[in-house]
């Protein structure tokens, strides 16, 4: 057996001696311990891919803006740092549970507000979750499986994106993969103090994305259930201590921020009744699976099908294939379903604690659950989700191709008696192999031509090299031993080449704005607006004027609007802010698959002029608030720019009720607002009303002066009379 044979087949290698073997553990061999090259190799992968995180990471800037902003804020309030408020004087939260922001704020309180603070985090929690993905596949299938597992995440478009931006997918991404790692060593060895600590895990995955944490608890659960080697009635208690577990993790925040008087925390920004509660059960609960999202600027299906929100496409069991959604995350997804497929026919009807079938339960059910909720929730959704995705895919490649591998060359008693289907198996296993191989160069070959201009020459050259490498797999029982390993390098290199290359394009460009995409401009989109047809769906308004206010450019990538050409802005939308507001320093920032601004007020902030940033530092220390606009992402560029509080009116989009005209108007009365700033607003789908009665009631009382084009409002002659 050849040496790339040897790697192939060997088993997991636990780095510490671990217990006897016992029924159920298909591969007894695996308590040897690792091989002298898996350290190695591990470090390699880790250090290319911090590369790939790192590399670059200041030029996108404050990235996602309305995250930026309550970044800066928690740095300079602890009160702010805990809730996760939108600005320093804790007027209105961001729309999720904050455990991100904290990791972030702590981080510029040390190297102070820039833009590698914030995102050198984001980035580490990608090192650290490729590192665990690795460990955790690795235990049960052997150090090859997880090095795949691990290499797949790594470049998977879409993770590149997130682990290089500042929403709360990258430690989210850790936390999950973690309880994984967590629930597989519960399985080994039914310890309670394990499954515990998977439950706190994803309770505080719940602290950072809220519900979305909680689509892996049935399948952990489901798995321990079943693998476990304990009897059934220690199973279901320990189970219920690890229930347990997430509800005390996850719930300590959430119960002090529903006990705490609402007069002496900021609102709770996303819901209509300043409830953590009802933020946690609608607008980010299951208004994202029906699409009933108060405020939103999504949600509710469209006759004839779809659904989806206004700006990805339409649900569906092909959703994670279609549109910008497939060059996201699924250029390896029909892999790993048919290896998902062709592990468990191999697991047959193995013992109850058999650990290949548990693997795959776990990162199949992973995979299945959170991907088909995906696809069909009718409520807001971004192409960005699908990260959620890539451990699982990654876990299910590595996994399935080792398994089949191994079936050429069958370890130390695994040879069983004449007649058993080892006799099939490694024909049926080699044709498998080739099989996969052919259909995921054929995908990428899809994917590809999707982005037709962006070298034309790789589409093809994958597509060759993999059929001819697919081909080889047929033969590699005839083929000379020292061949095994260029047909297996070439396999896997054109495997790869695909996501690898839209991952380096993603690492390569800036990316800043509230709906981010990884890789470069695709064909198809959507219309003005982001809107399918060019209008909002039912319950939304444009303003007066036939557009949005402050939708100068796109939320995609801060590039263009999706739908047209080049980044190209359809007619009528204004030029507004280009780039967003960029920290000092910062190298690039505001284009993603083109130059242009984001959808400035809504999804990405609007850098202030010279001009307006002086007048709005303009005796700073007299006002709890420099100024107040409407819309979270308005008020961020301005925050962003003078370090001093901006109070974004109506959250995010500007539909909450927070604060209310009378709260407005004690606020201006108390002389605690200097300046208001026009612009932005979005009427959403049932929202409040609010900051459209403020933005009325400020242009009827005071009078209007133009800075650079912004209309600003001076409130300070409000002062004891409003």
């Amino acid at each position: 057996m050849d040496r790339t044979e040897t790697l192939l087949t060997a088993p997991a290698e636990p780095d510490t001696a671990p217990p006897a073997a016992r029924p159920g553990d298909e591969h007894p061999a695996a308590q040897r311990r690792s091989p002298a090259w898996s350290r190695p190799a591990l470090a390699v992968l880790l250090l290319a891919t911090g590369v790939l995180y790192l590399w670059g990471l200041g030029a996108s800037g404050w990235a996602n803006s309305f995250y930026a902003a309550a970044v800066q804020a928690g740095s300079v309030s602890w009160k702010a740092l805990f809730y996760g408020s939108s600005d320093a004087a804790n007027s209105i939260t961001v729309d999720k549970t904050p455990a991100s922001l904290w990791l972030m704020a702590l981080s510029v309180r040390v190297f102070g507000l820039n833009s590698w603070a914030m995102l050198v985090p984001q980035a580490l929690c990608g090192v650290a979750s490729v590192g665990v993905l690795h460990a955790t596949v690795k235990r049960w299938y052997g150090p090859v499986a997880g090095l795949i597992a691990g290499a797949v995440l790594a470049v998977t478009p879409v993770a590149t994106l997130m682990f290089r931006f500042n929403n709360p997918d990258a430690l989210l991404i850790l936390l999950l993969v973690a309880g994984a790692y967590a629930t597989v060593r519960a399985v080994e060895s039914a310890g309670t103090r394990w499954i515990v600590l998977a439950g706190v895990l994803v309770g505080f995955g719940f602290l950072t994305k809220m519900l979305q944490a909680f689509l892996v608890v049935p399948v952990f659960a489901g798995v321990y259930l079943l693998a476990a080697p304990t009897g059934l009635w220690r199973r279901v208690r320990q189970l219920l201590l690890a229930g347990l577990a997430v509800v005390v993790s996850a719930g300590w925040w959430v119960a002090i921020v529903e006990l705490v008087p609402a007069g002496a925390r900021p609102y709770i920004g996303g819901s209509q009744r300043n409830s953590i509660l009802e933020l946690t059960l609608g607008y980010n609960g299951l208004g994202r699976i029906t699409g009933d999202e108060v405020g939103s600027v999504g949600g509710g299906g469209r006759p004839g099908g779809g659904g989806g929100g206004p700006f990805e496409g339409q649900t569906g069991l092909l959703r994670m294939f279609g549109g910008d959604v497939g060059g996201q995350i699924s250029w390896l997804l029909p892999a790993a379903l048919i290896l998902l497929v062709a592990g468990l026919l191999l697991a047959g009807r193995a013992a109850r604690t058999d650990r290949t079938r548990a693997g795959l339960l776990l990162w199949g059910g992973w995979l299945l659950v959170t991907g088909l909720i995906f696809s069909f929730m009718s409520g807001i959704f971004h192409a960005y989700y699908t990260v959620a995705l890539a451990p699982a895919v990654g876990a299910l490649v590595g996994i399935g191709v080792t398994l089949l591998w191994r079936q050429h060359r069958p370890l130390p008693g695994d040879v069983p008696a004449a007649g058993s289907r080892w006799r099939w198996r490694p024909l049926a296993a080699t044709v498998t192999l080739a099989g996969t191989l052919a259909v995921t160069v054929w995908w990428a070959w899809v994917l590809l031509g999707r982005s037709p201009d962006w070298y034309p020459w790789l589409r093809t050259t994958v597509l060759v090299a993999g059929l001819v490498g697919a081909a080889l797999i047929l033969l590699v029982t005839r083929l000379p031993r020292r061949l095994v390993p260029v047909v297996l390098g070439l396999g896997a290199a054109a495997a790869l080449a695909g996501p690898a290359a839209y991952a380096a394009q993603t690492a390569g460009t800036p990316h800043t704005g509230s709906i981010p995409s990884a890789g470069p401009t695709v064909a198809g989109g959507f219309g003005r607006g982001g809107f399918p047809g060019g209008r909002p769906p039912g319950g939304m308004e444009w303003p007066a004027g036939g557009q949005a206010q402050g939708f100068p450019g796109s939320g995609r990538n801060g590039g263009q609007v999706p739908g047209f050409p080049g980044g190209a802005q359809p007619p009528g939308f204004p030029g507004g802010a280009q780039n967003g507001a960029q920290p000092p320093g910062s190298t690039g920032g505001g284009q993603g698959r083109s130059a242009g601004g984001g959808m400035g007020g809504l999804l990405d902030a609007r850098e202030p002029s010279a001009a307006l940033r002086e007048l709005l530092e303009r005796d700073s220390a007299d006002y709890t608030w420099i100024a107040a606009t409407i819309g979270s992402n308005n008020a961020s560029g301005y925050q962003l720019a003078t370090g001093d509080p901006v109070m974004p009116i109506g959250g995010f989009n500007g539909s909450d009720p927070s604060p209310t005209l009378a709260q407005f108007q004690r606020y201006v009365a108390d002389g605690k607002i200097h300046y208001f700033v026009g612009g932005g607003g979005f009427r959403a789908n049932g929202g409040s009303s609010a900051s459209q009665e403020i933005s009325a009631w400020v242009a009827e009382t005071f009078t209007a002066q133009t800075v650079d084009g912004v209309t600003v409002y001076d409130l300070s002659s409000g002062k004891d009379a409003a």
